[in-house]
């Protein structure tokens, strides 16, 4: 028997204080990755498991940011015989940066067609993952039901429900009623409508960045965490080497994979990306025993405030509309108070729970708040960033559809030709409003 129920996150909680971690069914290990899984389970992965020792000196690709983004691409760069591909993580865990602290929702409901192929394409992805890689995701199927307040949110979300039904997408459209009698625990008097989808929900970042990982280098990729890009050397407006922290490696492709981080990755071949980081926090709370085993992940759109169960309680974040941009990735006291009170006001059984923990992550934001992927002015150096807060749930297509750009020429399994980084020069800017 267990000595470890995965979803008893109380426990959980209590081994991390004792500086232990759960891995498997009977060990318990120092701690290691602070990686919070979604839904309250835990899986860490010790640093000897994930990492190589000598860093080469030359490689056919060096992909730069171990998330799930980079992870996702040098697992599928290897799978499609890439030759010798290198993944560089700053680190000391690969997962640690914004992937590792997202809230870990996955869903189909978009505003754009494109972003919306995305997640049929990736959330495909995900439940096949375990086939595919041998980890389990933790795909968990609980429905996102968006809570609209506002008209000009119930006119855009309806032509948005239209959009996504007409691509198989079977988004639900609920009135005020129905909202309220699907959470009759939170209070939404002032609710005009809400959509919900039954298959979006939520999936543990760590253990896709792991099965990732893993399957990659069983594929031949070696994957370092500890090694930082310092810069990187081009000639005749061609990518010749990557300069870290651990040596030098000679290549004549990169794919910038650093998330938040991509900017500082871009201004080393003097490009500058138009990706800006933005911060955005959460908190979980002690046990609520009266939640119901079925609470969706709720969104009060206008507020940018979400709920979502987290083990036996609750995780909530609201998003600053003041938040400046940068890589402070502290917690801001002040405004975790304002989320908090809007949060009790929402749902009431919050009054009587307790802070568990709280942290703070990055968003990487465009000006459209879509992706870009592909090549950039300089040759040999690709790009796949910007995912606005979506990045985690389109982290497995996107690195499928970069390997199709590098090693074909253009994505196939979806079109994502308009999501390039000439777009924002040519005017050509496609603007998602489901952002929260």
């Amino acid at each position: 028997m267990s000595l470890i129920n995965k979803q008893n996150h109380t426990w959980l909680l209590f081994l991390r204080q004792l500086g232990l971690e759960y891995i498997d069914k009977s060990w318990l290990v120092p701690l290691g990755s602070s990686c919070r899984c979604a839904g309250g389970s835990s899986l860490k992965y010790k640093k000897g498991l994930t990492v190589d020792n000598d860093l080469p000196s030359t490689a056919d690709i060096v992909v730069i940011g171990g998330g799930v983004m980079g992870a996702s691409t040098a697992y599928h760069l290897a799978a499609a015989g890439a030759g010798k591909v290198i993944l560089l993580e700053k680190e000391t865990y690969f997962g640690q940066g914004a992937t590792g602290r997202c809230a870990g929702g996955v869903r189909y409901q978009f505003a754009t067609e494109i972003n919306v192929q995305l997640s049929i394409a990736s959330l495909a992805m995900l439940e096949n993952f375990e086939q595919d890689t041998g980890q389990d995701p933790l795909y968990r199927k609980c429905g996102y039901l968006f809570v609209l307040t506002q008209e000009a949110g119930v006119a855009k979300f309806k032509s948005n429900v239209a959009m996504q039904n007409q691509l198989g997408v079977h988004t639900q459209w609920l009135n005020a009623e129905e909202v309220q009698a699907r959470l009759p625990m939170m209070r939404f008097e002032d609710a005009l409508a809400g959509t919900f989808h039954p298959d979006d929900g939520l999936a543990d970042p760590n253990s896709v960045v792991m099965g990732y990982i893993q399957s990659a280098r069983q594929l031949g990729v070696t994957a370092f965490t500890e090694v930082s890009v310092q810069d990187i050397d081009t000639a005749d407006n061609q990518v010749k080497r990557v300069v870290t922290s651990s040596g030098s490696i000679d290549t004549q492709v990169v794919v910038n994979a650093a998330g938040p981080w991509a900017g500082l990755i871009g201004r080393m071949v003097d490009l500058e990306l138009p990706i800006t980081p933005i911060r955005r926090q959460m908190l979980t709370t002690t046990p609520l025993p009266e939640l119901s085993s079925d609470f969706p992940f709720v969104i009060d759109f206008a507020q940018s405030l979400y709920f979502h169960r987290e083990g036996t309680g609750i995780l909530t974040g609201m998003s600053n509309p003041n938040e400046k941009p940068g890589f402070d990735q502290s917690i801001d006291r002040e405004w975790e108070l304002v989320a908090m009170q809007a949060a009790a006001d929402r749902m009431p059984m919050l009054e009587n729970a307790g802070r568990q923990m709280g942290w703070a992550g990055l968003y990487e934001v465009t000006p459209d708040a879509h992706p870009i992927f592909g090549a950039t002015p300089i040759d040999g150096f690709y790009l796949v960033g910007g995912f606005s807060g979506h990045g985690f749930m389109h982290g497995p297509i996107a690195g499928k559809l970069m390997t199709e750009i590098i090693l074909e020429g253009k994505s196939q399994t979806v079109d994502v030709s308009s999501l390039d980084l000439a777009r924002f020069d040519e005017n050509r800017l496609i603007f998602e409003y489901n952002v929260v």
